[in-house]
């Protein structure tokens, strides 16, 4: 592949995931591959919904526990 082509595929997927350059370019391949959906880890799955509205209610901002 080219530095041209390259260049072109990197701001493809800037434009996909909705990123600045300056925020593609100082992402880190680990933030890539989870934004991309990449990641196999299954420690990297995101928080359910439920669990998420579960901490919320938990922890409402601004409140220290």
């Amino acid at each position: 592949m080219t530095f041209t082509a390259a260049a072109r595929v990197a701001a493809r997927l800037a434009a996909t995931l909705g990123w600045s350059p300056d925020a593609f370019w100082a992402a880190t391949p680990a933030e890539l591959r989870l934004a991309l959906g990449l990641d196999l880890d299954p420690a990297a799955v995101p928080a359910a919904a439920a669990d998420l509205a579960r901490l919320k209610e938990a922890f409402p901002d601004g409140q220290a526990r």
